[in-house]
């Protein structure tokens, strides 16, 4: 072998030894970063969303706490029958899997009842019509106040004694009364057109008499 062959042999080797040096390095810098990546997404780890349905917020936030996961109270609601400040739904909802460090949105009980405004049915509607619309509005309706006036028409709504205007706002799910017309101004209507027609009756039978007198 010449000096020239040997030389040229001992570089060859060289090179291929520093291609598969580098390839062994890129293969490591690849796995190492791609367990990098799944140890910082928590790839594979999920929990459960545990039912806090019911409890406070305070209570709500150590259970979510003691499964990994954070909570955030999203939107209020108004529910009459249950507790205020307590969770009334949840997203996700409860049991479904999440990565760990997920937040929760909570939905809650208000502290506050909310205002509703009262419908504009005084003057205008029918007692049917009038407790369709409060009724969907939210409110509850006492039993009636019969006031002089057409029959099932509605004059005014009342609130705790006093009567309300349109567009007026009260607690939602309050009392109200329907001030409904007793049918007296139609009664008195009818009765007057009866004494209308008795008259001519007896107009006609006074005429009579008079006629007969002359003979």
């Amino acid at each position: 072998m010449t000096i020239r062959e040997f030389f040229s042999f001992k570089t060859n080797k060289f090179f291929w030894l520093n291609i598969a040096a580098m390839i062994v390095i890129v293969a490591v810098m690849v796995f190492g970063v791609l367990k990098w990546i799944d140890v910082y997404t928590h790839h594979g780890e999920s929990v459960l969303v545990p039912d806090v349905k019911g409890m406070s917020v305070e209570e709500a936030t150590k259970m979510f706490r003691n499964h990994g996961l954070v909570c955030s109270v999203s939107d209020t609601r108004y529910v009459k029958d249950k507790a205020a400040g307590i969770v009334l739904e949840l997203k996700p909802g409860a049991g479904e899997k999440v990565k760990e460090g997920r937040t929760v949105y909570l939905t809650v009980n208000t502290l506050d009842v909310p205002l509703r405004m009262i419908p504009d049915v005084a003057d205008n509607s029918s007692l049917r019509q009038a407790q369709a619309k409060l009724l969907s509005a939210g409110f509850k309706l006492n039993q009636v106040q019969l006031v002089n006036g057409e029959k099932d028409w509605v004059y005014g709504v009342k609130y705790q004694g006093r009567q309300l205007t349109a567009g007026e706002k009260i607690p939602m799910g309050a009392s109200l009364t329907l001030m409904v017309g007793d049918g007296a101004g139609s009664m008195e209507k009818d009765s007057t057109d009866v004494a209308v027609d008795t008259e001519t009756p007896v107009t006609s039978e006074s005429s009579t008499t008079q006629e007969d007198s002359w003979f």
